[in-house]
C-alpha cells in the first residue's frame, strides 16, 4: 500500500514563499510519476505541477515562472516551491503519485492521494 504525506502549508502573505513536501512510502519511489493537485473552496480539483521518474516536468500556466517542483529519490519526497503567492493560490494541496514512468495531468490519471495540505495566501 502506497501512502502520501503532504507538509509544509500555511499562512503566507502575497508575495511571498512556501515549499510543500510529500513523504511516498510502501513501494519504489522512482519509478512512479508524481503531481500536485489544489482544490479552492467551491471549485474543482486543479492540476498544478507533474514530474516523471526522470525529471521531466509540467505546470499549469498560473504557475509557470513561480512554482517549481522537483523529486528526490533517495529520500522519496517530491517537492513544491511556491514563490510569489498570490490570493489566488490559496487551496488545500494535494500529492498524487501514479505507477507509471511518465506523468499525467488529470486527476482521474493518479493511483494515490495524500490528504492535503491547506495553503492560504493574505492579500
Amino acid at each position: 500500500q502506497v501512502q502520501l504525506a503532504e507538509s509544509g502549508g500555511g499562512l503566507v502573505q502575497a508575495g511571498g514563499s512556501l515549499r510543500l513536501s510529500c513523504a511516498v512510502s510502501g513501494r519504489t519511489f522512482s519509478n512512479r510519476a508524481m503531481a500536485w493537485f489544489r482544490q479552492a473552496p467551491g471549485k474543482e480539483r486543479e492540476f498544478v505541477a507533474a514530474i516523471s521518474w526522470s525529471g521531466s516536468t509540467s505546470y499549469v500556466d498560473s504557475v509557470k515562472g513561480r512554482f517549481t517542483i522537483s523529486r528526490d529519490n533517495d529520500k522519496s519526497t517530491v517537492f513544491l516551491q511556491m514563490n510569489s503567492l498570490k490570493p489566488e493560490d490559496t487551496a488545500v494541496y494535494y500529492c498524487a503519485g501514479r505507477p507509471l514512468f511518465s506523468y499525467g495531468t488529470k486527476w482521474d490519471d493518479y493511483n494515490y492521494w495524500g490528504q492535503g495540505t491547506q495553503v492560504t495566501v493574505s492579500s
